[in-house]
């Protein structure tokens, strides 16, 4: 439906439409050149014009194509027929003074050679005032055998190009495609439409689930597959909503057990209840943290827009003050559409292992073609390739003692990653060539 609330053709509908209207334009377009364009006169020559240029001395001509001598072995072919070709022949063999068999006129008789034709170019010469009775019509190709048995022959010179009704019709074609242009550009628009409108359904989609739904509206078969995404759209939030409670639902009761396994370990020997205190403070860090990734995956938040560098110089500058080594490289001003806490959270994360395991950080911001780049450099150790994608897998850590002292419990780089791909980008580890390691975060601008 329209906003109006008038139905909308169907997308078949439309494409017929548009199909009938180019045929029905194509048909128009060569009824009108048939009628406004009549096909051309074909050019004639009078047989004293071939007999000049024989001789040596060929007429000059304005309008026609001139005549040329060539000199072949063999006679021309093949030889035009009709009522009027042995007179012609006689008389050209008279005045050249050569024998009836040794003149021969060839060509190819197409639509415009016909006797109508002929008593038009006739009734034409004697209105101009010519005498001459015989004329022949292009194409042709006039030959006379010469003494040492080789042939001279006199035809019309072909060059290379249209003629000038050629080119009126030519331009006729051109005027018409220009006309026809901005109808076929309204249609071709007006059916992509929809195909732009669920490209863009699908970006939106990948870089915020929680958003709007298609509106339903074009032809049928646009409403019905507008109507499937977004049901589709709804059963994955749903389906992301419901596990993401499952395991914050988990998360939160496995705290009631460990909280009575804190009293029952009270009457242990002190070896043993410190290693198993170690283990408890460990599982409940893992928890708290689970809840607290839990909340933020699932935390509706406005987005809105954000400079990238001066959230990037803030974080760094706060990190400055604790004693940390940070350094905020210049660079462009990028804006980019986001949540402002878990972009904030995604970038603190960064910062703070590679201080944590590279000594220091250093950030850079810069656009690149449709997307925002942030760069986050240290000079640690880095990473070894097999575990440049493992880091982001929930839990996991390159350090397996877990303590606090050396590193978080391992869910840090997974919402970094989480947040990305929520804002419709991506994030990347790299081991620098120097050394170190280099954080790659792109942002759609």
């Amino acid at each position: 439906m329209t906003p109006a609330g008038r139905p909308t053709a169907s997308f078949f509908v439309q494409l017929l439409t548009l199909t009938g209207l180019t045929l029905v334009a194509a048909w128009a377009i060569s009824i009108l050149l048939l009628f406004a364009l009549p096909p051309p006169v074909p050019d004639f020559y009078r047989l004293g014009e071939i007999e000049r240029t024989f001789q040596g001395t060929p007429p000059v001509f304005t309008e026609r194509r001139p005549l040329v001598l060539r000199e072949q072995a063999r006679p021309p072919s093949p030889e035009l027929e009709g009522r009027s070709m042995p007179q012609i022949r006689a008389k050209l063999a008279a005045d050249m003074g050569v024998g009836l068999h040794d003149v021969v006129i060839a060509g190819e008789r197409g639509p415009l050679s016909d006797r109508r034709v002929g008593r038009i170019l006739r009734d034409r010469a004697q209105r101009a005032g010519v005498s001459e009775e015989h004329f022949l019509i292009e194409p042709f190709r006039v030959g006379i055998r010469q003494p040492h048995g080789r042939w001279k022959v006199v035809e019309p010179q072909y060059g290379v190009g249209l003629s000038a009704w050629q080119q009126r019709l030519a331009l006729w074609f051109v005027l018409s495609a220009l006309a026809m242009a901005p109808v076929a550009w309204i249609f071709a628009r007006r059916l992509s439409a929809p195909i732009t409108l669920f490209a863009k359904a699908a970006k939106r989609l990948g870089r915020d689930p929680r958003a709007a739904p298609l509106e339903l509206r074009g032809p049928k078969e646009i409403e019905v597959a507008a109507r499937a995404f977004n049901d589709m759209q709804e059963r994955l939030r749903r389906y992301v909503e419901d596990r993401t409670a499952m395991v914050g639902a988990i998360a939160h009761d496995l705290r009631t057990p460990l909280t009575r396994l804190r009293f029952r370990i009270e009457g242990l020997p002190e070896e043993q209840r410190g290693k198993i205190a170690a283990d408890l403070d460990q599982m409940e860090a893992m928890i708290t943290a689970t809840l607290a990734f839990v909340r933020d995956t699932t935390r509706a938040a406005e987005r809105t827009p954000l400079e990238l560098s001066s959230l990037l110089e803030s974080l760094c500058d706060e990190m400055a003050e604790t004693g940390a080594k940070t350094q905020m490289e210049a660079g462009d001003k990028v804006v980019v559409e986001g949540d402002p806490m878990a972009l904030r959270r995604l970038f603190a994360n960064l910062l703070d292992n590679a201080v944590k395991f590279g000594g220091g950080a250093r950030a850079r911001v810069f656009r690149d073609e449709a997307n925002a780049v942030v760069e986050i450099e240290d000079d640690g150790p880095g990473i070894p390739a097999s575990d440049i994608e493992r880091v982001f897998e929930p839990f996991y850590r390159r350090e397996p003692s877990r303590s606090r002292k050396t590193g978080g419990i391992g869910l840090g780089l997974a919402v970094v990653r989480s947040i990305a791909r929520g804002h419709g980008g991506d994030v990347a580890l790299d081991n620098r060539a120097g050394g170190g390691l280099k954080a790659r975060v792109l942002l759609p601008l």
